[in-house]
Parts: structure tokens; C-alpha cells; sequence
């Protein structure tokens, strides 16, 4: 609320402010300046997400001597994105983007360091608190995607959220690639070989860190806010009313994050159970890791053109078209036959676009719907669903095969994804909505 009725009165605004206020064009180069800063981090952040997927399963089934814990990694990461997102929900809302995303990433590369140091101790406790406390790091990462978008107008913010996805890719493609030189450098200095990585996810996350807490000046969700309230004020003056009203569309944010939340849920259920389908039919983990490696890519690389489609041809267009590409991808990945390696990158590629579209969709009509006052806590709040979406996909994907089969668990996601359709098509009732900057 603080927040909210710090920026009501023209007034009451510091000079410089108000000179952003009143100045279109000083808005739309902040909005340029946040774009490059967001990219920048991102790049680094795409980076210190390596080390957790990649060796995280490996160190903890060192330590415990069994592959039974191979999976609490994973979960620990999951649960410590959650919790980690809501706190730099909040943290944004009430300090803005700057405080919120630096402290993020710098708490993930605290949780990095601290993997390093039970390597040393040998301590199964202080790797999984670590790990816990690392996927405040991921978090971040994700939530920097809505960064750009607060000073982007209606028609800029696909393209916005579309960046900071394609700025990840770059850390996140060239992070595996350099566990080997990082393991390497490990042994060269004395520390275990296994947590090489997070040494290098430690300087990454840092630095991803660093960069928004020392250029993110003047903060965008805090100039959003201002702007927003003063447009708000003029407008309910000249309406003869007040601002009620005008805080959020909740219908909006419901849809957005019903897409999000369901193309994650199939996603991951998916991908989770398709190296294991592909195992048990005799490929190599070569075939394996260059199906995952396809998946991932189809999921960030299509953000080069997704947020401008997102932009020009419009949310709900591009929803429908997630649910029909990951309707194709179940079906695909069920009746293609296990052996076919052609079938199988074909069905993860049209996983990870079906993804790809559903996100940054419904990031769109996320930030469409809430008022800058209270975006970034719903924004977190959102993303902590999307993050138990994700575990909970991954989880109930190994108890549906198991008790049928890989066949059926595709074929159930491909149906899960047509709901996506009925639900844009509540978006096309939706009540009076924000005032778009």
C-alpha cells in the first residue's frame, strides 16, 4: 500500500520522476537501457542454471552411495524455487525489480558456494540445505522475464519476455558444455571434481546479481508504478471517480496463469518420463542427450519470433496454438514407436514450442492484468504455482507409467492441453481490465 500511495499525488514526486512521467520518450529509453541490463543477466544466470541439473543427482548419489536420492535434487531445487519466488515477489513489489532480482541471484550463488563447501565437509545436510537455497537462483531466472516488461507498452511486451528467454539460452546451452573444463579446474585447485560446476555457477549467479543492482537505475516497476497511478489519477478525475477498480483484472491474471500452469504440467510430465521410454528401448545416452538437448532448445530459441506472434497476432491466438502444439506432441510421442529416434526429437521439439508459446502467452496476459502496484507479488505468486506445476508433473508422471505406460501417459497430456482452449475462450469475456500503458 506504501507503494501504491507514494506515487498518487503529481506533487509529491521528486523532480526526476516526474520528468520521466511527463516524458514518453525518456520511458521508452529506460525501457531500451532495462532490455540490455535484463540480457545481460540473464546471460549469466543461464549459466549458473547448469550446475544444479547437471551434477546436482550426481554429487548427492556419491555422498549417499545409492540412486535412490538421485531425485532429491531436483525436488530440493523445485521447493527452494517456490519459496524463492515468492520472496522476490514480494522483495520487487515493495523495493522494486533491482532489489528483487540482486538479491535472488546473489542468494542462489550463496546456495552454489555452499555445495562447494559440502563437498568438502562431505555433509549430506548442508548439500541439500545448499541445493534449497541454490533454487532461489532459478527462480530468479525466471522472473527476471517479466523485468522488461514494466515499462513496455501493450504491444512490446511479448517481445520483452521473448528476450530475456533468448538471453538464458545462451548461459544454459554453454553451461553443460563446460562441466568437463570446470571439473578439471576443480581437481587442479583441490575441490572435488563433481562440484566443479558450481563454482562456476557461484561467479554466474554473483555476477547475474551484481549487474541489476548496479545499472538498474532508475528501477522500472517503481517508475511503472508512478506512471501508472498518475495516469490513473488524471483519468478517474476526468471520469469524476476514484481508482477502485482499476488495481487488477483478476479474470486476466487466472487465465494467464492456468496456461502457464498447464503447459508446464504437460511439459515436464513428458520430458521427465521420455528419457527413461527411450532408455527401455535400447538408445545410447548420446540419443538420449540429443533429444533433451533438441527439447531444449525448441523451448527457448523459438522466443525469437513467439514474443513478436505474442505481440502482433495476440494472446489468446497464440494460447490456442500451445495447446494445439502440445496436443500434436502426445500424440506424437505416443504412437510413435520407441525405437524411432527421427519421432522422438520430433515430439520433444513440438513439447518445448507448445511450451514456449504457453509461457510467454501467458506472461503477457500476466502483466496485461495487474496493475504495476501489485504486479511483481502476483507475478511471484504465479510462479510459485508454475514451479509446484512443475514438480508436481514430474512426480506424477513416474506413477502413471508405472501403473500403464509411457503410451498413456502421452496421450493423457495431449488431452490435458486441449483445456487450454476453453479457457482462452473465457478470456473473451473478461470484464474491464487495466488501463494499458
Amino acid at each position: 500500500m506504501k507503494n501504491k500511495t507514494r506515487y498518487m499525488s503529481h506533487s509529491q514526486q521528486p523532480v526526476w520522476l516526474q520528468s520521466y512521467i511527463d516524458s514518453r520518450e525518456k520511458q521508452k529509453q529506460l525501457y531500451k537501457k532495462t532490455l540490455i541490463i535484463v540480457i545481460f543477466s540473464q546471460i549469466f544466470a543461464g549459466l549458473g542454471l547448469a550446475a544444479g541439473i547437471t551434477v546436482g543427482a550426481l554429487i548427492a548419489q556419491e555422498m549417499l552411495g545409492t540412486d535412490s536420492a538421485a531425485g532429491i535434487p531436483i525436488a530440493l531445487l523445485t521447493l527452494g524455487s517456490a519459496g524463492g519466488a515468492l520472496l522476490i515477489g514480494r522483495l520487487s513489489q515493495r523495493f522494486g525489480r533491482r532489489s528483487g532480482l540482486a538479491t535472488g541471484f546473489l542468494i542462489g550463488g550463496l546456495g552454489a558456494i555452499g555445495v562447494i563447501l559440502a563437498t568438502f565437509a562431505n555433509s549430506v545436510i548442508l548439500l541439500f540445505v545448499s541445493l534449497f537455497i541454490y533454487g532461489a537462483g532459478t527462480a530468479t531466472n525466471l522472473l527476471a522475464r517479466y523485468a522488461g516488461t514494466d515499462l513496455a507498452t501493450s504491444k512490446q511486451r511479448g517481445t520483452a519476455v521473448s528476450l530475456a528467454m533468448v538471453s538464458t539460452t545462451f548461459g544454459a546451452v554453454a553451461g553443460p558444455n563446460l562441466v568437463d573444463v570446470m571439473g578439471k579446474y576443480a581437481q587442479s585447485i583441490g575441490i572435488p571434481t563433481l562440484a566443479g560446476p558450481f563454482i562456476l555457477a557461484a561467479a554466474a549467479f554473483i555476477l547475474a546479481g551484481l549487474v541489476p543492482l548496479i545499472f538498474l537505475r532508475p528501477d522500472p516497476l517503481l517508475l511503472a508504478t508512478a506512471i501508472a497511478n498518475a495516469q490513473q489519477k488524471d483519468s478517474a478525475k476526468q471520469a469524476g471517480s476514484n481508482l477502485e477498480g482499476f488495481t487488477i483484472n483478476k479474470k486476466g491474471i487466472a487465465v494467464g496463469a492456468t496456461i502457464m500452469i498447464l503447459t508446464q504440467f504437460v511439459m515436464v510430465a513428458i520430458m521427465t518420463m521420455t528419457p527413461i521410454h527411450m532408455g527401455n528401448h535400447g538408445h545410447s545416452l548420446r540419443e538420449i542427450g540429443l533429444v533433451i538437448g533438441f527439447h531444449i532448445g525448441a523451448m527457448y530459441f523459438p522466443s525469437l519470433f513467439t514474443g513478436a506472434l505474442v505481440d502482433k497476432v495476440g494472446r489468446s491466438a497464440m494460447a490456442i496454438a500451445s495447446g494445439i502444439t502440445l496436443l500434436a506432441a502426445g500424440i506424437v510421442a505416443a504412437f510413435a514407436p520407441g525405437e524411432s529416434l527421427a519421432l522422438m526429437i520430433t515430439a520433444l521439439v513440438l513439447l518445448g514450442i507448445g511450451w514456449n508459446l504457453g509461457l510467454i502467452s501467458g506472461t503477457a496476459l500476466i502483466v496485461d492484468a495487474a496493475h504495476p502496484s501489485v504486479r511483481a507479488k502476483t507475478q511471484g505468486s504465479v510462479d510459485v504455482l508454475l514451479a509446484l506445476s512443475g514438480a508436481s508433473g514430474s512426480a506424477l508422471s513416474g506413477m502413471v507409467v508405472a501403473h500403464s505406460s509411457y503410451a498413456m501417459l502421452s496421450i493423457a497430456g495431449a488431452i490435458l492441453s486441449l483445456l487450454l482452449i476453453p479457457v482462452i475462450f473465457v478470456l473473451s469475456r473478461k470484464p474491464h481490465s487495466v488501463k494499458q500503458l
